[in-house]
């Protein structure tokens, strides 16, 4: 596409990657492959003829427009997701989720924390994976349970924890990198990164309050009973905008801002209908580009690091969910013992995260992003298939 002017270029690979999530459809309609996985498949073949045939750097696709769009999918999941954590479902599934979810990172983190440094692995890089592991993919989780169509309790519960599992990451990742910078780097480290990990955490919140509040009441006056889809796109806009500038956490701002919608507007009820309508497009482009920016390169530099982790997360998942499930004297019937395993898809948070961790400690920088950008191919591909084997378990 050198000879093409860059917006031409932009415009046919968008178009070509939308016409990808019509070919994943129509396999996924006759398979049981879930379109997310196969979505990723085609990123990854992107990336092999990107880097391995036309000898082009990883990440060039879309070069400065495949953030904005990651970042726009990423906030509407978010948004969603803070729709469903009305105070009604708060009041009977809440205690669950709370207990589930730290269950999983808790139990989760300790697995791959001291399993990598068991096997030899530096402390840094066991330290750093081990808080990077607690990030779930929530666009993945929630758009497995709509496809599926489940409203159960076990479908309630993966949508409430994704939607918190941001801001678990975040204070998880937080603390974890200043006890590394007191113990390797001394105490002005610490103190540094976890009064970053306060502000991107406290910062949502605010950014969340400061949208949500106005347009709780806002939305919805232009069209009787339902907002239009301006509003919505607004919000989201500004949503995405606003905490890249302000460097707090775009999900947990927007989950913010869809709780708050949810919860005060009382003069409509279709509050997220429009970016549902909308949602998908923006989900192919995130879906593709997670697949196609795996640096092929360097994979083989970290393959014994790359396997000890995947095992160590899925161990570690599934036994944090068994462990929720038994805290919170849930019937099996009702929570699957393997419930942890749907809340196995990785992406975005946690390459994010390596790259921090990766700009921490320089020395264990390739190592970092090629087990995390190797490990999100696999839990991307692989986690719709948990998230919909653990639905359809029979109670």
């Amino acid at each position: 596409m050198n000879d093409l002017p860059p917006a031409a270029a932009a415009l046919i690979v968008l178009g070509g990657l939308l016409a990808s999530s019509i070919f994943a459809d129509a396999v996924a309609c006759r398979t049981r492959l879930p379109r997310i996985s196969l979505l990723v498949l085609v990123g990854l073949s992107v990336a092999i003829v990107q880097q391995l045939v036309l000898g082009l750097p990883a990440g060039r696709l879309l070069d400065g427009l495949g953030e904005p769009l990651v970042q726009v999918a990423l906030v509407m999941v978010a948004f969603l997701l803070g729709g469903e954590l009305t105070l009604a479902r708060l009041r009977t599934t809440g205690p669950l989720i709370l207990i589930v979810s730290l269950s999983v990172v808790g139990v989760g983190a300790l697995a791959v924390g001291l399993g990598l440094w068991a096997l030899g692995f530096p402390l840094a890089v066991a330290v750093s994976l081990a808080a990077i592991s607690v990030a779930t993919d929530p666009a993945a989780v929630q758009e497995s349970i709509h496809a599926s169509g489940d409203t159960r309790l076990r479908a309630r519960l993966l949508l409430g924890i994704v939607a918190i599992d941001d801001a678990w990451g975040i204070l998880v990742f937080g603390l974890a990198m200043s006890v590394l910078g007191w113990g390797l780097q001394g105490a002005a480290g610490g103190e540094h990164l976890l009064l970053e990990a306060v502000w991107e955490l406290g910062g949502a919140l605010l950014l969340g309050a400061v949208i949500g509040l106005p347009a709780a009441w806002l939305t919805g006056r232009l069209a009787p009973g339902q907002p239009t889809q301006v509003e919505a796109i607004a919000l989201i806009l500004l949503l995405a905008g606003l905490s890249t500038w302000l460097g707090v956490s775009s999900l947990l701002a927007a989950m913010v801002t869809g709780m708050l919608i949810a919860n005060l507007s009382r003069h409509h009820t279709r509050s997220f209908s429009e970016i549902e309508h909308i949602e998908w497009p923006f989900l192919v482009f995130f879906f593709v580009l997670s697949g196609a920016s795996v640096d092929l390169l360097h994979l083989h530099e970290a393959q014994g690091l790359i396997l000890a982790y995947l095992a160590l997360r899925l161990a570690g998942r599934l036994l944090g969910g068994m462990l929720g499930g038994r805290l919170a004297r849930v019937r099996q019937a009702d929570l699957p013992r393997d419930i942890g395993l749907a809340l196995t898809p990785q992406a975005g948070v946690a390459m994010g995260m390596a790259l921090l961790a990766a700009e921490r400690f320089p020395e264990h920088g390739t190592l970092l992003l090629s087990t995390v950008v190797a490990s999100t191919l696999v839990f991307e591909t692989v986690g719709p298939m948990l998230v919909r084997r653990v639905l359809r378990e029979e109670s």
